[in-house]
C-alpha cells in the first residue's frame, strides 16, 4: 500500500507552473539527454519569470564521482520572453543516494524537504524515481529536526530547529532569518508534513491539538547526532569547495555575472571572448569598471 507521505510528494510535484518554465525544462532535457527536470525556488512560489529559474536536470547512468552536481547558466526567449535559468545537474542515481542521506552532503535533502515540481519526466519509471527521494529526503529531515528539536513542540519549532542548523552547516549569514521565512513562506506546504515524515521514518509521536510529542529514544537521538556532527563539520569545506568549483567551471557564468551585475547597479557589462574564458580573473578589472562608471553617473547628476 502506498504510505500517505508518498501521495503527499506526489501530488505536490504536480504543482502548476507557467508555460514557459515548462517549456524551458522541456528544451534543456532534450539537449542534455535528462530523465527528469525538477523546478524550485522562489519563482516556483511567485510563479513570476523574472530574475534566475532555478532547475535540477537528473540524468542516466552510474553515480557520479568526485563534487557534483555541476551548474550552468541559460538564456531562452519564449514567446517574447527573455528567460534566463540556473541549472544543477546530476544522475538520479546520486541524486536518489544524496536524498537518502547516506552521504556527507547535506545540500540535496534540505533543499528537497522544501517545495518544487517535476515538470519533465522521461516515463513514469523516472516519476517514481524522484518521487522515492523526496520522499527519503523527507525522512532524513524528519529523524533530525525531531533529535535537534524540543521534546515537544509545534511543526514550525522542528522545522525551525531542522533549517537553522542545515542552514548553519553553509556559508550563510542569515541562518535563523532564513530558517524562519523558509517555514513562513512556505507555510501550507509544510502543514501537516511532519507527521506523516515521521511515521513514513518509523518514528512514534502522540498529537495533543499543535503540539507534538515524539518518543524518540535517547539512544537513537545520540546516534543521530552523531551523524549530523560529521555532516556539520563538513559541511563548510564542502560548500566552499563547490564554490571554487563552480567559479571555474560554471558554464555561462560571465553571462551569469553580467547580468546580476547590470540588474542590480543598471551598468551593462560588456561580455569579451577573454572574460568568457576567464570570470574570475576578470571579476576585479570589471567590478572596478562598474564601479567607475556608477561613481561618473552620481557625480554628473549632481552637477
Amino acid at each position: 500500500m502506498t504510505h500517505p507521505l508518498r501521495e503527499r510528494i506526489a501530488r505536490g510535484l504536480d504543482r502548476k507552473v507557467d508555460p514557459a518554465v515548462r517549456a524551458f525544462a522541456e528544451r534543456l532535457a532534450a539537449g542534455a539527454g535528462a530523465q527528469a527536470v525538477l523546478f524550485y525556488g522562489s519563482n516556483l512560489r511567485t510563479g513570476e519569470l523574472e530574475g534566475v529559474l532555478d532547475y535540477y536536470l537528473l540524468m542516466p547512468g552510474e553515480a557520479e564521482k568526485g563534487l557534483w552536481p555541476r551548474v550552468s547558466y541559460h538564456e531562452w526567449a519564449f514567446e517574447g520572453t527573455d528567460l534566463r535559468a540556473k541549472v544543477a545537474t546530476m544522475t538520479m542515481a546520486k541524486f536518489a543516494g544524496a536524498a537518502s542521506g547516506k552521504l556527507l552532503d547535506t545540500t540535496i535533502w534540505a533543499r528537497f524537504v522544501q517545495p518544487s515540481a517535476l515538470i519533465w519526466a522521461e516515463s513514469e519509471t523516472a516519476r517514481a524515481a524522484v518521487v522515492d527521494a523526496l520522499g527519503d529526503a523527507s525522512k532524513a529531515a524528519a529523524r533530525l529536526a525531531v533529535a535537534l528539536g524540543p521534546e515537544s513542540g509545534t511543526e514550525a519549532d522542528y522545522w525551525t530547529a531542522l533549517f537553522e542548523a542545515t542552514y548553519g552547516a553553509e556559508f550563510r549569514m542569515e541562518t535563523t532569518s532564513r530558517a524562519r521565512s523558509i517555514i513562513e513562506l512556505n507555510a501550507a506546504h509544510f502543514d501537516g508534513l511532519l507527521p506523516l515524515a515521521m511515521s513514513a521514518a518509523g518514528i512514534e509521536f502522540a498529537a495533543e491539538g499543535e503540539h507534538l510529542h515524539p518518543a524518540m529514544p535517547q539512544a537513537e537521538r545520540r546516534e543521530i547526532r552523531r551523524w549530523w556532527r560529521a555532516r556539520r563539520r563538513a559541511g563548510k569545506p564542502l560548500n566552499l569547495l563547490r564554490l571554487v568549483r563552480a567559479a571555474s567551471t560554471f558554464e555561462g557564468a560571465a553571462r551569469y555575472a553580467a547580468w546580476k551585475i547590470e540588474r542590480h547597479t543598471g551598468v551593462p557589462v560588456e561580455i569579451t571572448p577573454w572574460r568568457e574564458r576567464h570570470p574570475v580573473l576578470a571579476a576585479p578589472g570589471v567590478l572596478f569598471s562598474v564601479w567607475r562608471r556608477r561613481r561618473a553617473a552620481a557625480k554628473a547628476a549632481a552637477d
